[in-house]
């Protein structure tokens, strides 16, 4: 099975039903996760996020976060750095990106050791993917 790059975007819909969830499963059975170290961080939000405005129970909570355990157990996950923190603040000079879509973009370009050519990168950001596919990843809608 292929490694891809995982934006946490394209993740929501692995733990939180969504209209995405069935395109995001399949290219789950598909690629292997490698994300950010920030990914865990961002999901957790994104499930607070969903409950405060009513869109998803207490349960349905703890749920989404038993999905995201069981998902980390299995992803390869990109640390933090110097120079990746130095690539991420190239990329928001170079593409309109926010903070944390040019921190992952700078984990991907890391996880691939700056060869992005043809590596797939899977988001539902279309920033980021339009960024990503400029850099030569193969963006994936997810």
């Amino acid at each position: 099975m292929e490694v891809a790059f995982w934006d946490t975007s394209s993740l929501v819909p692995l733990c939180i039903r969504e209209a995405s969830t069935p395109i995001v499963q399949a290219l789950g059975n598909h690629y292997k996760m490698a994300v950010w170290w920030g990914t865990s961080v961002e999901l957790r939000g994104a499930f607070a996020r969903v409950v405060r405005i009513g869109q998803l129970s207490a349960n349905g909570q703890v749920q989404a976060q038993v999905r995201l355990d069981r998902m980390r157990r299995n992803w390869q996950e990109i640390y933090p750095d110097e120079p990746l923190r130095e690539r991420a603040e190239s990329l928001v000079d170079r593409f309109p990106l926010a903070a944390g879509d040019a921190l992952q973009l700078a984990a991907a370009l890391a996880w691939c050791m700056g060869r992005p050519r043809n590596r797939p990168l899977i988001a539902a950001d279309a920033q980021l993917l339009e960024a990503a596919q400029q850099l030569g990843f193969r963006a994936i809608q997810g």
